[in-house]
């Protein structure tokens, strides 16, 4: 018995989906796990007939699925040459349905890794068609489809309608409605905004981008190990996944040139950019996305939902791309196997539910906005390394956005290295710039992952570079009512008076968390590029951090890091040349931190 990719299919156990369960979906860069692949390419072989050893629970579910529906690969004709691979599955009890289709997300294997997702959808009594984008995918594989990577441009949009087409023909829905994750999730709600015809009554967009320019070039720093990893991808070399413009565009990003004509790519590619034609439909719109998100940031995904009239919900989780509604996508026993783990696949189920199969659930009554607080999950030893969660992140509702951030506070920047509640003028501190340090955002994917199963990396200040970076810390901070020191919510802001030897100067300012024992956990970060700097004359700039929901226990301190890279933004190997950046604090432009309270 062999897979679509030739291989021998494994036996899937539950050991497998404790996997997905306790690691999460990813393997390497943003390939699936094996754990996951193994699940989807035996559900596929089960669909189709085939003795695979499956755990009972995913047994029960593909024999229900086959006796009630009939699932079929199609190749869905687009535009000239260029055909999609999709998969079908049509509930045959002559009863009239709703239909949702999935685009993929971005990952050299197609549709294939959600074959969980798409008979669960089946299940609950949705015909489900799910597509591969254009150009994703090995070469020659059935879940590959043909043209070039268009990257949520206009011939995905157009791609989409022709895909509904298709979907029209074969089931004669009721309703249709879009669900995606990442790639997909994009895809998703642009094609709402554009179909011709105004045929998608509702969207699920999972770990999704709100603007793709600023998502991946923000405060003039290039996003490289996202991009990096999105080029790594696609089942192919960049020379035969994307056309001319495409190359040139992803050329000019790597090289830092022609960055105006990546920009206006980006902003076209945007569901930000169409928020005007969404609101007209008033196409009902489920945003989920994560505090440490590091494909695409938590900012202008909730710029994009704020400015949306339509009946809409977002979720905010701990974690990474991916990580909180992964294992519902691909392969998990709802409520199994720490509690709230199945919570974010639920609520996009109970979004379609209502607005396609008309179900009478909470939906309606559900607050616009819905944060997990970062790490106020409770968690148990595993007894082979690593915690397992016990008692879920608490969760906040509130009515709009706005309402998450309530006050603030501002902590000003000394010259010995602390946090005062007084401005202090008059100081400059200096570091070398140009190598990252131990103070990092993680890595892509994996680290946030970790926090959402319960490991939130450690950081040790005590081995931060010292010459590489400025710190500055508060005091041990005391409770403010409850048990926390400081309720965090929203965008904290930085303002630096910086000064450089060269015309350039990246800083990348992280706010931590240092407990009693010196350790640190991350709370966020955010890069900032000044650039047309005259070598040795002052300038003062201001940024953003990410938006996140943390509450800092008693006893703990506030601690703001500035260094000049990150391996997210900056590569390693880019520390070839080295400058020397200066913080400092002339009169009237004192270097300070705006802190968000809620």
């Amino acid at each position: 018995m062999t897979s679509i990719s030739g291989e021998p299919i494994p036996a899937i156990t539950e050991a497998t989906l404790t996997d997905i369960a306790t690691n999460g979906i990813w393997g390497d860069g943003l390939t699936p796990s094996a754990s996951t692949l193994g699940v989807a390419e035996a559900l596929l072989a089960a669909l189709r007939g085939e003795e695979v050893q499956l755990p009972p629970v995913l047994a029960e579910l593909v024999g229900e699925v086959r006796a009630k529906a009939e699932t079929d690969l199609h190749g869905i004709d687009v535009a000239g040459d260029v055909r999609l691979s999709g998969l079908a599955i049509k509930l045959r009890d002559g009863k009239p349905h709703p239909a949702v289709i999935v685009p993929a997300g971005w990952n050299p294997f197609g549709w294939l890794p959600f074959l969980y997702l798409y008979l669960k959808l089946a299940q609950k009594g949705y015909h489900v068609l799910a597509y591969t984008p254009r150009g994703i995918g090995y070469k020659g594989w059935l879940s590959t489809s043909g043209g070039h990577i268009d990257v949520g441009g206009d011939k995905d949009w157009a791609d989409g309608s022709k895909v509904i087409d298709f979907a029209e023909r074969y089931f004669d829905p009721t309703k249709i409605g879009f669900l995606g994750e990442s790639y997909g999730s994009g895809i998703s709600q642009l094609v709402a905004a554009h179909d011709p015809r105004n045929r998608v009554a509702a969207v699920v967009a999972l770990s999704t981008w709100g603007n793709l320019a600023t998502s991946l070039y923000a405060n003039g720093t290039r996003h490289l190990a996202a991009v990096e990893a999105l080029i790594g991808f696609t089942g192919g070399a960049m020379e035969e996944k994307f056309d001319e413009e495409g190359r040139r565009i992803l050329t000019d990003f790597r090289n830092g040139v022609n960055l105006d004509a990546v920009v206006e790519w980006g902003a076209k590619r945007s569901p930000q950019t169409y928020v005007d034609k969404t609101n007209e439909r008033g196409i009902p719109t489920f945003i989920s996305n994560t505090w440490h998100e590091t494909l695409f940031p938590v900012g202008p995904v909730i710029e994009t939902f704020d400015a949306l009239t339509v009946p809409k919900h977002l979720n905010l989780w701990i974690g990474d791309h991916g990580a909180p509604e992964g294992p519902g996508l691909v392969g998990l026993p709802l409520g199994w196997p720490f509690p709230g783990l199945a919570v974010p696949i639920q609520e996009a189920y109970d979004w379609l539910d209502h607005h396609l199969l008309g179900a009478t659930n909470d939906v309606p009554a559900w607050p616009q906005v819905i944060n997990q607080s970062m790490f106020t999950y409770k968690t148990t030893g595993t007894g082979i390394g690593g915690r397992r969660i016990t008692v879920p992140a608490h969760r906040e509702s509130y009515s709009s956005w706005s309402e998450v951030t309530t006050g603030g506070e501002t902590w000003n920047l000394t010259g010995e290295g602390t946090l005062s509640d007084k401005p202090t003028a008059g100081w400059s501190q200096d570091f070398i710039a140009g190598n990252p340090t131990e103070a990092n955002a993680g890595e892509l994917l994996k680290t946030g992952e970790k926090e959402w199963f319960g490991n939130p990396k450690r950081y040790d200040p005590e081995q931060f570079e010292s010459s590489r970076l400025l710190s500055w810390s508060t005091e041990a901070l005391t409770a403010q009512g409850g048990d926390a020191a400081r309720r965090i919510r929203g965008a904290a802001e930085v303002r630096l008076t910086v000064r450089s030897t060269g015309d350039t100067a990246t800083l990348v300012a992280y706010l931590f968390d240092i407990a009693p024992d010196g350790s640190a956990r991350i709370i966020t970060h955010e890069p900032y590029t000044a650039t047309g700097l005259t070598p040795g004359e002052d300038a003062t700039v201001s940024w953003k951090l990410q938006a996140t929901s943390y509450d800092v226990a008693a006893e703990h301190r506030l601690a703001l890091v500035v260094t000049s890279a990150d391996p997210l933004y900056l590569p390693a190997a880019w520390a070839q040349v080295v400058s020397t950046t200066t913080i400092g604090s002339p009169r009237g432009s004192e270097s300070r931190l705006e802190l968000p309270l809620g």
